[in-house]
This record gives C-alpha cells, structure tokens and sequence, in this order.
C-alpha cells in the first residue's frame, strides 16, 4: 500500500481495502447476529461458539478498517518514523478479547457434554449455516482479489481467515447432524470451534508481539540490499547491514561500505550518496552507510588478515572478518567476527580460539569484537 504524504489522505487502493473491511465487517455482524441467535434459541453450544468466532472476526474487521487510517497518518513531532506500528497493537488487542472469549466457549462446551443437555433440531440451523459457508467463501475469494490489486498483507489475512470458517462452520453442521444419534456431539464440536478459535486468537496475539519485538526483516530484502552495494563501482566489501521497521512500507538501515582508503572523500562520499539513493529508489529503504577505508598498500596487514582469516573461519560455519587494520607503532590488532545466532559455541569460547590463533602468528595484542549477525 501506498500512502500520499502531502495529501494526507487514502490512495485509490487503500480506499479499495478500507471499503472490502467495512463490507466483512457487515457480514459477520449480521452472521454472528443469526448463529447467536439460533445457538441459543435451539440450545446449539457449537452453533453459538461459532457466532462468537464470526463476532471475533468483526474485532479483526474494525482493526484492519481503522489501521488503514491510522498508519496513514503522517510523521509528526512525537512521531517522526509514522503511526505504521499502531496496527501491531490493536492487533493484539484484538488477540487478546479472541482468546477470551474462546476460554468461555470451551468453558461453556465443556458443560454442555457434562450436564448431556439435548438439543432441538431446526431446519433454520442448516439455513442459516449453510448461507454462512457461502457467504464466507465469497469473502475470502473478494479479500484475495482486494490483496492482490492493493498488496495488502491484512487483507490476505482476511481471506485466509474467511477460508478457515468454512471449515470451522462445515464442523459445526456435522455436530449439529451428530447431535440426533447423542446429545455430546454438539458439546464436542463447540469445543473444536473453541479449540480453533484459540488457534486463530494465539496466531494474532504471536504475530504481533513478534513484530513489535523487532523480527528479522525479509532475506530477499537483505539480499538485494547487499548485491546492490557490491555492484557498486568503487565498493570493495560490505558488512553489518541492519535494517528497521517502524510498521509496514517504513524502512531504515545502516550499512558499513569498504572503500580504498587512497580515494578522496569528495570521491567516497559520492558514491556513498548515489548508493543511497538508488536503495531508496529501488527498496523504499532508507539506507545511511558507513565509510570503512580499506589501506591496499599496506602488505603486510593484508597478509596477516589471509593468514588468520584462513585459520578463524573454521571456528563457525558462515562467520566473517571485517574491519581488520594493525595500530599504527604498536603490536595491536583489532578486528570485528560475524558469527550466526545458529552457533552453538559462546562469544567466550569464540573470542579465546581467535586470540589463540591471532598469538600463534607473533607477539600481538588482539583486540577482537564479536558480533551476532
């Protein structure tokens, strides 16, 4: 999704989504309306958990309508990276009323088949369920075509979701049809649509909470950030990219760049700047780099970084040297180790193998950084 900063205002697609979210809204209102009512006017336990599963999804509609307002409100002075991540927090908001309420229907389930409570059967159960399963099947096709035209990770959600209670649905015609051979089928297939209704809630409340902690951006993202700089004319080497999300479509990165130290800075700070551009250009990353200067002349650090690097990159499987240089009149040697959060070995065990291998060389001091990457 796109958002028109200087309008300040919904752009045609945002619109497209915000108009399908009130449409579902509608719909599961008026479902969940007819499951509860029938639920408990028949006394159909499943048929009433499922009418709070379609009125859960009337939570997920609100927060999916109002995020498309709220994250396109601009950056402003308490909030220079924008309101994107307020979607993260009325979704578990949201999580949270679903697992609620799905504790009490499994509560209420559970006394259903204790007490072995009977239930009337009603054409009107099988009508209003089965316009249920068509409805929902309509919806989830209307939210992917809303996803694909509008790139909208909410709406995709909503659409698998949609496919998910026909499912749940077709469970509860089955107890409702069971319920005539023993009065436990329908207590039982209340606590299906429970059980799966605390999925969809602990799906929510997780994803949420994952994002706001700060997940791994995407891999292609990275990846393509990382070949775009090193098919940069004048990069000799890349590393320590780290990239930001405040929210959906808002990214911010650094990135340390490997230069020859002999260019000039008016040079380097060209290329760094047309890097950044492009990246932004391309990615929608808003890429600050770092200048680490590369010394080509100096022989004897060059060779002394190939002799230990050799030795180092044994001690974990995917782990890289950077930032290698000797002090100037001394017999320090500093460089920084990327290690994968995958290695079993602590920085401890790592950092004395590389002060072991750095010794085995000469009388140097090492001064050695390990970095989790």
């Amino acid at each position: 999704m796109v958002y028109n900063n200087s309008m300040n205002r919904l752009d045609p697609r945002e619109k497209s989504g915000a108009v399908l979210c009130g449409v579902g809204l509608l719909c599961n209102l008026l479902l969940s309306a007819g499951k509860i009512a029938a639920g408990l006017l028949f006394g159909f336990v499943s048929v009433t958990a499922d009418g709070f599963n379609n009125l859960s999804d009337c939570g997920s509609g609100i927060v999916a309508l109002v995020s498309f307002f709220i994250v396109a409100k601009p950056a402003d002075k308490e909030h220079p990276y924008g309101h994107r991540r307020a979607e993260y927090i009325a979704s578990m908001i949201t999580g949270l009323i679903v697992l609620i309420l799905a504790a009490e229907l499994l509560r209420g389930s559970i006394v259903s088949i204790a007490e072995g409570r009977g239930s009337e059967i009603s054409p009107v159960i099988y009508i209003i369920l089965g316009v249920s399963i068509l409805v929902k099947a309509g919806m989830s096709l209307l939210y992917r075509m809303g996803a694909k035209r509008a790139d909208s990770d909410t709406l995709r959600a909503a659409s698998i979701d949609s496919l998910c209670d026909c499912l749940a649905t077709l469970a509860v015609i089955a107890g409702a049809a069971l319920s005539e051979l023993f009065a436990a089928a329908d207590g039982i297939a209340g606590i299906a649509v429970s059980l799966f209704i605390v999925w969809q809630g602990a799906k929510i409340l997780l994803e949420a909470v994952s994002k706001l902690l700060g997940r791994a951006p995407d891999p292609a993202l990275s990846q393509k950030i990382m070949e775009m700089s090193l098919n940069t004319e004048g990069v000799l080497g890349v590393h320590d990219l780290k990239i930001y999300t405040y929210g959906k479509g808002v990214f911010f990165a650094t990135l340390h760049v490997e230069m020859d130290a002999s260019a000039s800075m008016l040079d380097a700070h060209t290329v760094i700047d047309g890097l950044e551009m492009r990246v932004k250009k391309e990615t929608g990353v808003s890429l600050t780099v770092h200048l680490d200067p590369v010394d080509l002349t100096n022989r004897e650090e060059s060779s002394l970084k190939l002799k230990i690097w050799e030795r180092a990159r044994e001690i974990a499987d995917g782990a890289e040297m950077h930032d290698f240089r000797l002090i100037p009149n001394s017999n320090k040697v500093e460089f920084d180790v990327g290690v994968p959060y995958g290695c079993k070995l602590t920085d401890g065990e790592i950092l004395e193998e590389l002060i072991g291998i750095v010794n085995s060389f000469g009388d140097f001091e090492p001064i050695i950084n390990i970095e989790r990457e």
